[in-house]
């Protein structure tokens, strides 16, 4: 369910209020025996920030020399620095600003009109003193309480578009080189659909998908009023929405109770354990948790 503020087009310059405090807690980690988290958490002063880069599978090409943990890297930078000198604009507008920066710090001796080109889902929230603004773009939702009501911020077009690709990915027999055809036909058609009209957005090269983020802002005064919120990778968020092993407002009070990290570590008893485990792509992820909290009266 989307607050009734979501918006995936609106764009209009908000008034930041006066500051406040928003405590933060936050974990991240990539799977257990691999070194490298493609995921990364951020705070910049009123902004925080869950992005989670997506994996390249073995053997495909991306037409970059970085990476995927240089492109989360830099794009996280680029956000950071883009709130420092606009902290009035919107955070569509920022974000396209930082995936422009970012596109001039790949240098020349990247093919950024590859398909493949290194991209980041992006799950934001800025604190405005007497609002929140958020935004989600692709896949790393954003759970808000509200009074008590629980609501998750989603953009879902990465699951439409790719629907059929996972039914024919589920099909596919256990090895072999016919596994292997059909695993690169289907990168290759989800690749297709990247930053398309009827596919799905998300951070890459093209400052556009910012654009096409879901955005909205919430009160953090008054009626309504947001107590807390968690940003999640969907490493994280897979612990409801794949698992089940939680509902929303578990997930939250998991996280509040305890603290983020306490999720991560609840990710890998399921990945490791649970009967639905066999039916995901990759038998772990990179998660990651950002919880913040408000008071329940603004000073």
């Amino acid at each position: 369910m989307r607050p009734p503020t979501t918006s995936v087009a609106a764009e209009a310059t908000r008034v930041v209020g006066a500051a406040r405090t928003m405590r933060v807690r936050s974990a991240s980690a990539p799977p257990p025996g691999r070194a490298v988290n493609e995921d990364l958490v951020f705070r910049f002063g009123p902004l925080v920030g869950v992005l989670d880069g997506a994996s390249v599978p073995e053997g495909f090409d991306t037409g970059c020399a970085h990476g995927t943990a240089w492109y989360v890297r830099h794009l996280a930078a680029r956000l950071g620095l883009a709130e420092a000198v606009r902290p009035t604009a919107t955070l569509m507008s920022n974000l396209a600003a930082a995936i422009l920066a970012v596109r001039a710090d790949h240098g020349d001796g990247c093919d950024l009109d590859h398909p493949g080109t290194p991209s980041s889902t992006v799950c934001l929230l800025r604190d405005g003193g007497d609002h929140l603004d958020y935004l989600v773009l692709c896949d790393s939702p954003l759970v808000l309480d509200a009074d008590g009501r629980v609501d998750v911020v989603t953009d879902d077009r990465l699951d439409a578009a790719t629907a059929e690709l996972r039914s024919m990915v589920a099909a596919l027999p256990a090895g072999g080189a016919d596994r292997a055809t059909r695993m690169r036909q289907a990168v290759d058609m989800q690749r297709a659909r990247m930053n398309r009209t009827h596919g799905y957005w998300v951070a890459a090269a093209d400052p556009d998908a910012a654009f096409h983020a879901v955005t909205g802002t919430m009160p953090v005064r008054g009626p309504g009023a947001v107590r807390r919120a968690a940003l999640l990778s969907d490493g994280a968020s897979a612990l409801v929405e794949q698992f089940g092993v939680l509902d929303w407002a578990g997930l939250l009070d998991v996280a509040t109770a305890e603290d983020p990290g306490a999720l991560i570590d609840r990710v890998r008893v399921a990945e490791r354990d649970h009967p639905d485990r066999l039916r995901r792509h990759k038998p772990a992820d990179d998660a990651s948790v950002v919880l913040c909290e408000f008071d329940a009266e603004a000073p």
